[in-house]
């Protein structure tokens, strides 16, 4: 059973640190820190990452080809295998069509070019050269590394629709869907089987990180509230399969949107979140955790992942999610 931490890239640098050194020290396999646009970096912060941990595994989560041409992520990989003794993931995906209209680009040929990315940037860290004449990419014979890559660096990808999880299992080494609400596995599974029916034996087990949200404190009202808070947020804009799972509708949300967005009021707009709301992710103590997740690891998952809000504090809930770890690995 393989665990991992995911973070958004809005934290002050040395927290980064902090919390890397905690989740190395309950038991975390991966550390994976976002990228959105106009945050901090997550490359600088994993390299900081890199030299704070010993064990703990790194990861982007996630690139994109769009605005980190798949040429860099190649030279990233290697220099960050390099750095961290082979301790990094590279994380990759479409990116968000919305956030990439805000810098002029257009979201073009998004399965192609992830596809494209994949093999041009696994056959960079082989050391071969790249000559692609694709939908997204068009190489030359010069496409190569000019230095040896520590290793073929791991290609997990961020996917949600069909296809892209289709693709995951065909090609990926792993795969990050977000399992809004930790349920939906089963729901995702089958896709990312469809792809693993075509998958060439030389690339090995794909890894299957069930990602979902924690917000965990000793405190239930507060770890509530800082998931109702994000909820708030982004509920509205929940696809049609994450209601249906949920037993809701977007008409549910129009009062919680209508209070955050048109009448600004954060307070009103979080107390309209229900309990059925709240489903998407997991509030509470680490048995509430271990409960919802059971019946996804009696079906096979391997890979837990546990993404923010987290909870009021952070660090504390890394140490109360070192309990979860402890119990499925003695399960």
């Amino acid at each position: 059973m393989k665990f991992s931490l995911r973070l958004n890239n809005d934290l002050p640098l040395h927290e980064y640190r902090t919390l890397a050194q905690a989740a190395e020290a309950v038991g975390f396999d991966q550390f994976w820190v976002s990228n959105d646009l106009f945050l901090r970096s997550d490359l600088v912060i994993l390299s900081a990452v890199a030299l704070a941990t010993e064990r703990i595994e790194i990861g982007t989560g996630i690139l994109n080809p769009y605005t980190i041409h798949p040429a860099e992520m190649a030279m990233l990989a290697a220099t960050l295998d390099e750095l961290s003794g082979n301790r990094f993931n590279l994380g990759i995906a479409a990116g968000a069509g919305e956030f990439l209209k805000w810098i002029g680009i257009e979201q073009a040929k998004p399965l192609a070019a992830t596809r494209e990315t994949i093999l041009a940037v696994r056959q960079l860290l082989q050391g071969e050269r790249v000559a692609f004449d694709g939908q997204f990419m068009q190489w030359t014979e010069e496409a190569y590394l000019r230095f040896p890559a520590p290793r073929v660096t791991p290609i997990y990808v961020g996917a949600m629709g069909p296809k892209m999880l289709t693709l995951a299992g065909e090609l990926a080494d792993g795969v990050l869907p977000l399992l809004f609400p930790p349920e939906h596995y089963f729901g995702v599974q089958p896709y990312i089987d469809q792809g693993l029916a075509t998958r060439s034996p030389q690339l090995g087990s794909l890894d299957f990180a069930a990602c979902i949200w924690v917000s965990l404190a000793a405190d239930r009202a507060r770890a509530r509230h800082v998931l109702a808070q994000k909820i708030a947020y982004y509920g509205h804009a929940l696809g049609p399969l994450i209601l249906e799972r949920l037993g809701l509708t977007q008409e549910d949300f129009r009062p919680i949107e209508h209070a955050m967005m048109v009448e600004r009021n954060e307070a009103k707009a979080i107390a309209l979140v229900d309990d059925r709301m709240l489903r998407i992710g997991v509030v509470g103590e680490p048995r509430d955790v271990i409960a919802r997740l059971e019946p996804l690891v009696a079906a096979g998952a391997t890979h837990l992942s546990f993404g923010p809000p987290l909870g009021p504090d952070r660090l504390a809930a890394i140490h109360l999610l070192g309990q979860v770890i402890a119990h499925f690995r003695r399960s």
